[in-house]
């Protein structure tokens, strides 16, 4: 079988996309995320795994407690090494909210606590 003509515009579905990206451990969890919180597509919300996407395109999606905002640079033909997955978009991301400071030590939550325990009795 031979190959669609490279003339017509390069189409992909959007969760194959964003699994070959390596963006989802699955396809499957690709879909289900675009089906339950759903992914902007060029600033349009977009609910469907079977959208087709393009190179140029812009998607705007959650993965875990962070917003990706990604760029379709190309279409991947399989889902290989991560290096070659990183060829596929540009990753415009927000950049993470750091930690407001280290963790609290047993010294400072037995502050907190007494701090909580003083406000309660007046």
């Amino acid at each position: 079988m031979s190959e669609a003509p490279e003339t017509a515009k390069a189409r992909q579905r959007l969760d194959k996309w964003l699994w070959q990206a390596r963006f989802f451990k699955t396809r499957t969890l690709a879909a289900r995320i675009i089906g339950e919180t759903g992914v902007r597509l060029n600033d349009v919300r977009v609910t469907k795994p079977a959208q087709n996407v393009s190179p140029g395109d812009a998607l705007t999606f959650s993965q875990g407690d962070r917003i990706r905002v990604v760029e379709i640079l190309a279409l991947g033909t399989r889902r290989g090494p991560a290096a070659e997955a990183q060829a596929l978009y540009r990753d415009d991301s927000p950049a993470p909210v750091p930690r407001a400071g280290p963790r609290p030590t047993g010294r400072d939550r037995r502050r907190l606590t007494e701090m909580r325990e003083q406000g309660d009795g007046a």
